[in-house]
């Protein structure tokens, strides 16, 4: 095989590296290039949209250090069997590519995964190696995220939460059974034990003096997130929702992202033949963030079958089957049930629980406080307004779903 040039590899390694949703990557274009190629174009050059603990959008470099892989994981265009076109960044290329990107102002840091090589130990030693350069020898202070690779050693994966600002461990089915099927290399313990190392270090580094007296350094002090893989598996979505339940308050992790199957070039028989809707990925995104922000219980999402509603978002469907809930008194009503109102965000009901210290909450303050007012009218009692009977009517559900054309485009 010919040696392949660096933007030959950034080409195949960028667009490998784009089935790992664990960087939030939104895969929008940041610089214009008119033809398309070269370090400097963003388009198919491996430049992603992720969020920073504090909120802001940043753009980062996201690649594979490898696309070879000696696992067979049916689920993964890389696997061993698969029949893609191979490459490999030794520690130097991507020290060189994050510098060169960072300096041209294209990126603000490194999404760094990787498939395995000779051993988990031989990969994961080679991306804390690129971590440590950029940090030590080009100084460089921009965002690191590092996957870290499953099976490698705990001292590995504590050097590497020295350089990196968040790590990451894909758990990648929902089920132990769908990971033993799927992925027999892989093993969900020794995966959770990972993750409840590097929590146990996280933890150690924020609460002052080690037991030696000294105050331990930082360690990935933007967290740990995950991945899970929907629809590769026959699990439903309340089966999802409980993993991710369970490794929130197991493991403290930052953030579950969902990324929905679709069936890749030479696919295992094993795999189905059709993909997840997207719909489905964005409906667990919806349900997730009820779990973290607004306390609901995973036993409230998922209705009697157990999944997710595509038609009307989990809130919602949660509102519309219990309407005895409602209508609720926002002048009057605690945080809780202000919470489970469609409509009304963590941001909405803050401010508007600061209002009501000051007088009566009219329905045209609402609007301005933030409150998607078409979604909440069935709902609420405010000044000036009352549902009067459209919580009883048949057809309040058509309401938020969308028609079967508008549907069609999803």
């Amino acid at each position: 095989m010919a040696k392949r040039t660096l933007s030959e590899k950034l080409a195949i390694l960028s667009d490998a590296a784009k089935y790992d949703a664990s960087c939030a990557s939104s895969g929008g274009e940041r610089r214009d290039s008119r033809d398309g190629k070269g370090l400097g174009s963003s388009g198919g050059s491996g430049i992603c949209h992720a969020y920073a603990p504090d909120g802001r959008c940043i753009s980062l470099l996201k690649i594979l250090m490898t696309n070879f892989c000696i696992y067979d994981c049916a689920y993964c265009i890389n696997r061993a069997s698969s029949r893609v076109e191979r490459a490999r960044f030794s520690v130097e290329e991507v020290v060189h590519l994050t510098v060169e990107f960072y300096r041209r102002n294209y990126i603000e840091g490194l999404f760094l995964s990787s498939g395995i090589i000779r051993s988990p130990d031989d990969t994961m030693a080679d991306m804390v190696r690129i971590a440590r350069k950029l940090r030590q020898e080009e100084g460089f202070r921009g965002y690191i995220h590092l996957k870290t690779i499953p099976d490698a050693s705990q001292e590995l994966i504590d050097e590497a939460g020295k350089y990196a600002d968040r790590l990451s461990i894909n758990i990648e089915m929902p089920t132990e059974t769908s990971l033993k099927e799927l992925a027999p290399e892989k093993n969900a313990v020794g995966i959770r034990k990972s993750m409840a190392d590097v929590r146990l270090r996280r933890e150690e580094s924020r609460t002052g003096k080690s037991w030696r007296g000294k105050r331990p350094a930082r360690f990935a002090p933007a967290g740990q997130s995950t991945q899970v893989i929907v629809g590769a598996d026959t699990a439903n979505d309340r089966t999802i929702l409980t993993q991710s339940s369970d490794l929130y308050a197991s493991y403290g992790l930052s953030r579950v992202y969902y990324s929905a199957f679709s069936p890749i070039p030479d696919p295992a028989r094993a795999l189905p033949l059709k993909p997840a809707p997207l719909k489905r990925e964005h409906r667990l995104y919806q349900a997730d963030w009820l779990l973290r922000f607004y306390d609901f219980g995973v036993e409230e999402i998922g209705g009697t079958s157990g999944m997710l509603d595509l038609d009307v978002d989990p809130k919602t469907a949660w509102a519309l089957e219990h309407r005895e809930f409602f209508p609720v008194d926002v002048n009057r009503a605690p945080r809780e049930a202000l919470l489970r109102v469609p409509g009304f965000g963590t941001k909405t009901v803050g401010r508007l629980l600061a209002a009501r210290r000051r007088g009566l909450v009219r329905y045209e303050h609402l609007k301005a406080m933030g409150a998607v007012m078409k979604n909440a009218q069935p709902f609420i009692v405010a000044g000036g307004w009352s549902p009067r009977g459209m919580l009883e009517t048949e057809h309040l559900r058509a309401r938020f779903a969308p028609p079967p054309e508008q549907m069609a485009l999803f």
